[in-house]
């Protein structure tokens, strides 16, 4: 799309790279705070005779949100495409945190029994869909607003960067509500007041709302689009409805992109996402130990990310994530097996382990937010990246819960873990070896090639075929 210029004033990208980050941060900040309360939620909202099975409940909660993830991506990506990333994103960040928060209110079964799961599965449909939403609007204008040279660096910021920061403010939440509320106190209210918390993330649409500029990609759109319609000619990229992304030319792409964010997800929620639970019931690490893991394992995830993302820059997206999937269908379940094999005591080796983990498993998707915003033009950008993220996440996030239906007590955990480990790393290294290239060629208006692969990743920018 030809270049066309607008009467913004000049554009700072650090504003919308900040809001992106940390918006994204609080959404699973939001999202992740029930694996760190699954136990108390199992018991007060869930209770079942089984442990396995309590927790398999609680894990389908979670997973009923991750399910709405794709008709949230649809409906707010639209409009984000449509109207602008920017307010789409405000009203979002209000709706995933006023919704956590409400979780936290909600009784126990035995104050009125079946009503209680159903609330707060209700509950978990809303912030599904808001969840959905922020992925389209923190996934493009980000990496919409920053220069091309740190396009990469900011996808790992945001996309692994960001579940890392996340996942470290719901760690610190969890030590310090863990002594505010310490054995059976935690029980009782400690799990409600980590849900409580989720109002923090709600107020960060208030930064959005007064600081934060519109994409510069978008506005550009915008005006190319009206200046088309003035001279009467096609405009640059046609209307579009969200069934246009499984037909036609971008249907390949669309579905090999959901293959992918699966394989990616699928290593973040079977390592990151269940090392609350491994290091749980399963290990039985003290809480506030456990809790001091949990957090310096996402601060090496936003290290683990933002380096990887800023190699995709380097040597790009294909290379990067063929190589560390390479590492991983390996590294991963060795890992998760180790760290059910250490005492709890041992908590020097189990923090090894979790580090060791949690930077390989979040190094894999750190390239996947701007690979997917290469392979949309600007005008489906916000929905086409926000459905395969989501749709994929989502098939990934459920697998969680099928380990532990599949685990008859909690010490057959670990053996499923590393079996499911291996099958979804070699799903993702297989789709990144049928796809291509992308770097640089974000502002280009039509998409990568969705069948050739580009052999020549020493090039800077891509030129994709029509």
């Amino acid at each position: 799309m030809p270049h066309v210029a607008t009467n913004t004033k000049a554009h700072s990208p650090l504003p919308a790279a900040f809001a992106s980050v940390m918006g994204w941060s609080f959404d699973l900040f939001d999202l992740f705070l029930l694996l760190y309360v699954a136990g108390p939620v199992g018991r007060q909202i869930f209770p079942a005779q089984s442990e396995t099975f309590s927790l398999a409940l609680v894990f389908a909660s979670f997973a009923v949100s991750i399910i709405m993830r794709p008709g949230g991506a649809a409906v707010f990506g639209e409009l984000a495409d449509r109207i602008g990333r920017k307010k789409i994103m405000v009203t979002v960040l209000a709706g995933v945190g006023l919704s956590t928060a409400a979780m936290g209110l909600v009784p126990t079964y035995a104050a009125i029994g079946a009503a209680a799961p159903i609330i707060f599965l209700i509950l978990r449909v809303i912030q599904g869909l808001f969840v959905g939403g922020v992925t389209a609007t923190t996934h493009t204008l980000g990496t919409e607003s920053v220069p091309e040279r740190w396009r990469g660096l900011m996808s790992g910021l945001i996309g692994g960067g960001g579940a890392g920061i996340g996942a470290a403010m719901a760690s610190v939440t969890f030590i310090v509500v863990g002594q505010l509320y310490p054995g059976a106190a935690f029980d009782e209210w400690g799990w409600r007041v980590m849900f409580f918390t989720g109002l923090l993330g709600a107020l960060l649409s208030l930064f959005v709302l007064t600081k934060v500029e519109e994409s510069p990609l978008w506005l550009e759109a915008q005006e190319a689009a009206k200046a088309a319609r003035a001279s009467g000619a096609a405009a640059p990229v046609q209307k579009m409805r969200i069934k246009d992304l499984l037909t036609g030319k971008y249907r390949t792409i669309t579905l090999l992109n959901i293959a992918l964010a699966a394989g990616a997800g699928a290593q973040y929620y079977l390592t990151s996402g269940f090392l609350p639970t491994l290091l749980g019931p399963v290990v039985a690490v003290p809480t506030v130990e456990r809790g001091w893991i949990l957090l310096v394992a996402s601060l090496v995830v936003v290290i683990s990310a933002t380096a990887t993302g800023e190699l995709s820059q380097r040597f790009g997206r294909r290379k990067t994530m063929l190589i560390i999937g390479g590492i991983n269908v390996v590294a991963l379940p060795l890992f998760t097996l180790a760290i059910a094999g250490t005492k709890p005591s041992e908590t020097g080796t189990i923090l090894m382990l979790s580090c060791l983990l949690a930077f390989f498993a979040n190094a894999a998707y750190a390239p996947l937010m701007v690979f997917l915003n290469e392979r949309y033009p600007t005008a489906i950008r916000s929905r086409g990246t926000a459905i395969t993220w989501n749709t994929g996440f989502m098939l990934g996030g459920l697998l969680p819960t099928f380990v532990n239906l599949l685990s008859p007590t909690v010490g057959d955990i670990p053996g499923k873990l590393a079996i499911f480990l291996v099958a979804s790393t070699a799903v993702f290294i297989g789709v990144v070896l049928i796809s291509p290239e992308t770097r640089g060629a974000l502002a280009e208006s039509e998409p990568a090639d969705s069948t050739a692969v580009v052999h020549d990743e020493a090039s800077q920018n891509m030129h994709p075929r029509s």
